[in-house]
């Protein structure tokens, strides 16, 4: 089916279409997660991240998380798009989303797809405090 899959990289995330990207007439649920930078980590303030990817390789295993997912719980649509760049606190920086007939497989694979992302895919987190910034480990 085309469009079944979005993977993307990108500059700014724009979360607003999300919801109409993954609507289809055959689907009752509609799961999206959206991650944003957060103030503070470990009880020190952020200013900022910054992430940088290979994006040729981190589009392909996008893909085939995606992949994954529809496969495995029958996905009409799905979501993946992660920003790169220097992000402020409270901006959106990753963007998940699955449509389903049911609400149960949409949840569960949107799950499965923002953890699967931060295990598997070459995109790298520098966290920048007032005093220091620090690359953080993206596949734990």
């Amino acid at each position: 089916m085309k469009d079944t899959i979005i993977v993307e990289i990108v500059d700014t995330l724009d979360t607003s279409k999300v919801f109409l990207e993954l609507s289809h007439p055959h689907c009752g649920g509609i799961c999206v997660f959206v991650g944003a930078v957060r103030e503070f980590t470990d009880n020190e303030e952020v200013i900022a991240l910054e992430f940088e990817t290979y994006k040729s390789m981190a589009l392909l295993e996008m893909g085939k998380i995606a992949q994954e997912a529809v496969d495995t719980w029958k996905l009409q649509k799905v979501i993946i798009r992660h920003a790169v760049g220097v992000k402020e606190v409270e901006e959106p920086v990753v963007v998940v989303g699955a449509s389903s007939a049911h609400r149960d497989a949409s949840f569960e694979a949107c799950r499965f797809l923002i953890d699967t992302l931060k295990k598997r895919v070459p995109i790298w987190k520098k966290e920048m405090f007032k005093n220091k910034s620090v690359w953080v480990s993206a596949h734990p």
